[in-house]
């Protein structure tokens, strides 16, 4: 992320103060054995997450989803996604002892042959996820997987631990990222024309998509992986990843899913937008508490007090 040149002093005070305090922690974490840190991270999660703002987000967020849950069951739903989300802290400074496809890893790849056939064809892919598990595996999985892939990404509001991230995931296998927004989509447009692979975690809010039904409500949601897969004609190959236990993954490539051919432009976008969103559904209900549950994914007046 650039440097905010303008921002007030009150501002590079308090992203010094992140970014100290996030070294620190990641110091600790790489001292540790990768399934202790992750273990201490998860631990840690769960007694600091639930005093946070974010958590009467997540517990709105799955009564939205499983409105039949008790309270008991939310809540303990919400402490699982506490949990996977310290543990992917405590993980991160251990990213390259999980590298995929090596004998000794950590990483159980499903599917592959549905991204070899990509790989044989040399033709382009639209590859979509969520923030499912432990989501910088299965980037890597994706990009050392032998397929060309260009990866889309948030920027982290501090800019100096988006430096930090930035360069460890370079280190740990994806080396070309693309920051959402109209820089990141021209390069992720380029990619595609260059007969590369493009890769999106297409579970946010995007106030500036189009409608689409996700769990029974009308959201807000990125159309650029379904443009992108119309206008090259273009398979989209889904992907997942669980976590197992002691910090091990399955990572699944999943059979490809066509665009629709609906010959209304916009009608098809619309169509191959939910046919993900579909996909992002069905993956939620089956391991909810790989989830980031801590997102306002619905509208404002879903969180209002």
């Amino acid at each position: 992320m650039p440097m905010n040149r303008k921002a007030p002093f009150w501002q590079w005070a308090q992203w010094l103060l992140e970014a100290a305090v996030w070294h620190i922690i990641l110091g600790i974490f790489r001292l540790m054995p990768i399934e202790m840190a992750s273990s201490c991270g998860g631990w840690l999660a769960r007694k600091i997450g639930p005093l946070t703002r974010a958590n009467r987000t997540a517990l709105i967020n799955v009564k939205l989803v499983f409105p039949n849950y008790t309270a008991q069951q939310t809540e303990k739903l919400v402490e699982e996604c506490w949990d996977n989300l310290g543990r992917i802290g405590g993980e991160f400074p251990h990213l390259t002892k999980l590298r995929p496809y090596d004998a000794d890893g950590r990483v159980e790849i499903i599917g592959h042959e549905n991204l070899q056939e990509i790989i044989d064809n040399g033709q382009p892919a639209v590859l979509v996820s969520g923030h499912f598990a432990n989501w910088e595996v299965m980037a890597a999985a994706i990009c050392l997987s032998g397929l060309p892939a260009r990866v889309s990404y948030r920027h982290t509001n501090n800019p100096w631990i988006d430096r930090s991230i930035t360069k460890t995931r370079l280190a740990y296998g994806i080396p070309e990222l693309s920051a959402k927004g109209g820089a990141g989509a021209k390069e992720m447009l380029t990619a595609m024309k260059d007969g590369h692979s493009v890769t999106f975690l297409n579970d946010q809010k995007f106030n500036l998509g189009i409608e689409a039904s996700f769990f029974g409500h009308k959201l807000m949601t990125a159309p650029g992986p379904s443009r992108l897969a119309l206008r090259f004609d273009a398979p989209i190959i889904p992907v997942s990843i669980e976590r197992l236990p002691k910090a091990r993954f399955k990572v699944r490539f999943h059979a490809p899913m066509q665009a629709s051919s609906n010959g209304n432009k916009t009608k098809a976008i619309a169509e191959t937008v939910e046919q993900i969103n579909m996909f992002l559904e069905e993956e939620i209900r089956k391991h909810p508490q790989n989830w980031f549950w801590v997102h306002r994914r619905w509208p404002k007046h879903f969180y209002k007090k």
